[in-house]
């Protein structure tokens, strides 16, 4: 049980190490999306799949784990939460101290990764609809009405200012 308890508190911390490049990543896309800047969106895409690959091999890892210690325990899986672990761990008190750490880091690591992320989702959100606002405006600028553009039979000319221009001798 000892050795699992050690490679669970591996995974942890590697997965909150792993949690908080992803927090220093959404801040740096959220200064992208500001600045529209389309080609470092792409690439920033990429380093976030990158460490959200990492994670899904930690997360299958802890589940393994998880597994393992249900087995070694006699407890359903589901039961077998960090706080629980944390209580199991009561004569350990420094592998206890350590879960208990890891516990609360991720807790607040996943909270702040929630708040960029609502924060990015909006600023994704107005970028789009300026977009769309942008494509109507060049869409209502094409098809511009040809009214008071007539010549001199009260036919239209087609032209918005006719074929010479303005008339400054009126």
């Amino acid at each position: 049980m000892a050795s699992l308890m050690e490679n669970l508190l591996e995974v942890l911390t590697r997965e909150e190490e792993e949690y908080e490049k992803l927090v220093k990543l959404e801040y740096e896309k959220k200064q992208i999306l500001i600045d529209g800047d389309v080609p470092a969106l792409e690439k920033m895409t990429d380093r976030e799949q990158d460490v959200s690959s990492v994670l899904r091999n930690l997360e299958i890892r802890r589940e393994k784990i998880m597994d393992d210690m249900s087995m070694v325990l006699g407890k359903p899986k589901s039961e077998l939460t960090i706080k629980y672990m944390i209580e199991l761990l009561d004569k350990q008190p420094d592998e206890q101290a350590r879960l208990s750490d890891l516990r609360t880091r991720l807790k607040e690591t996943l909270s702040e990764l929630g708040q960029i992320n609502d924060l990015n989702r909006m600023l994704t959100e107005q970028a789009l609809e300026l977009v769309e606002y942008d494509l109507n405006l060049l869409k209502s600028m094409r098809q511009a009405p040809q009214t008071a553009n007539y010549d001199r039979d009260a036919g239209t000319t087609g032209d918005i200012l006719g074929s010479r221009g303005f008339d400054t001798k009126q």
